[in-house]
């Protein structure tokens, strides 16, 4: 017997709720940043850098890679 639409939607909010708890809270391990990602990514949720929001600011912070020459360049 498969479980109810209910069940599987509580069951999905309890780790929804979990894994914001924790977060939040700042005891997350990085495996539980892990699974949050995963979460959000398993249910089509994706955000975008704009402006000086915190994932835009993490963004600029990032070196650009595709600026600098490769280690091992061949001449």
């Amino acid at each position: 017997m498969a479980a109810s639409e209910t069940i599987l939607g509580l069951i999905h909010e309890a780790v929804a709720t979990d894994l914001l708890r924790q977060v939040q809270s700042g005891e997350a391990s990085p495996q539980v940043i892990a699974q949050a990602i995963k979460f959000l990514k398993d249910n089509g949720i994706e955000a975008v850098a704009v402006g000086n929001d915190k994932l835009g600011q993490l963004a600029k912070s990032m070196p650009d890679f595709d600026a600098e020459e490769p280690l091992h360049a061949k001449h």
